[in-house]
């Protein structure tokens, strides 16, 4: 064997160990695929860190159709890996701070990760996927477009996604590319070669605010149809005198429904400073909106990741209103909906500030 081919096996082997992610763990509020941090147990990098459905973070060990998820604590870890108390093991120490986040989307991770110091060894791991982006391009038009006809005027080129927008600094013909850059520049009142970066973190910031507007809207029919469920037991012959009963269906669906108002209203504040910044756009501008929403990202996360979880959970128990009768509907709250509200209300006192 050669000196080379020794060299070369530690990044081959490296290579093989990469797990990949999947597309749906890269777009999810709620799971946190652990191969993409850098940890020490090895049987740990096939894991999932995920929200289950009373808002606690568990470790995944494996999910199979028919078989079920096999979940564990964290603190539960202990026996699982053989690991000491006395030691206090750095993977360990690592997955307690992540269980304290409220979200496991990539633009929560990003800020939360950085906050900790937490190193990540697929940085692909907190970007979307680039279905995701796709299909987020019908929102992601309502900002690429204004910046567009913002420079170029109304009869520019129709943009439908950001690699439309820096598909027009890749034209053949380089003095049209050098035209566009120094009007760019101009407009914006930066250097020419600010562009790209001012692009990159456009594109980011209001591809984020994309997906969470997105997300919304995805979670928006679960929680009417949620109500309905509760109106429904309340106007119940069978449950009116359950006040216990009463009393949580009237709890959980005013914290739901509270907290999905405030999460519109929040996007609705920062689509409304986007409209005033395109009056005078320029770098500062988009800096001052971008760090106002960035700021937010940890809290919308938080509370979409909250709600999508109690809503997906409701969903799959009762998949249309003629699956599961008032009986199971009522006890599923009682037993599974009611949990973890608290922990929403927290998040939703955090959402009002």
């Amino acid at each position: 064997m050669s000196d080379e081919d020794v060299t070369k096996k530690p990044e081959e082997e490296a290579e093989e160990e990469k797990i990949a992610i999947s597309d749906k763990d890269r777009d999810s509020l709620y799971v946190l695929p652990l191969s993409a941090l850098e940890l020490e147990t090895k049987a740990l990098r096939t894991a999932r860190l995920i929200k289950n459905n009373r808002l606690l973070s568990v470790v995944e060990l494996f999910r199979e159709e028919g078989i079920g998820s096999g979940q564990l604590e964290i603190d539960h870890l202990y026996a699982q890996f053989g690991w000491s108390p006395r030691d206090r093991p750095k993977d360990l120490v690592l997955l307690r701070k992540l269980a304290e986040l409220n979200s496991y989307d990539v633009y929560s991770l990003r800020m939360s990760l950085r906050e900790h110091g937490i190193n990540v060894n697929n940085m692909d791991a907190l970007s979307l996927s680039g279905a995701k982006k796709e299909e987020l391009g019908k929102y992601m038009k309502a900002f690429t477009e204004p910046l567009i006809a913002k420079i170029y005027g109304n009869d520019a080129t129709k943009v439908d996604s950001m690699d439309d927008v820096i598909g027009l600094f890749s034209d053949p013909d380089m003095s049209k590319v050098r035209e566009r850059l120094q009007a760019m520049a101009r407009e914006l009142q930066i250097e020419v070669q600010d562009v790209p970066q001012f692009l990159e973190d456009f594109g980011d910031v209001f591809l984020s605010l994309s997906y969470y507007r997105s997300c919304m809207e995805q979670i928006e029919p679960m929680v009417d149809e949620f109500s309905r469920s509760i109106e429904e037991m309340k106007q119940s012959y069978q449950f009116k005198s359950n006040i216990t009963l009463m009393e949580t269906c009237k709890l959980v669906d005013t914290t739901i429904s509270d907290l999905l108002a405030a999460i519109g209203g929040r996007l609705e504040t920062f689509e409304r400073n986007t409209q005033d910044m395109w009056e005078d756009l320029n770098a500062s501008k988009f800096r001052n909106v971008k760090n106002m929403i960035q700021s937010y990202h940890t809290v919308i996360g938080g509370s979409l990741c909250a709600l999508t979880v109690k809503m997906d959970s409701w969903a799959h128990q009762f998949p249309n209103r003629d699956t599961g009768g008032p009986q199971k509907r009522a006890e599923f709250i009682m037993s599974e909906m009611k949990q973890g509200i608290d922990r929403i209300k927290e998040i939703q006192a955090v959402e009002a500030q």
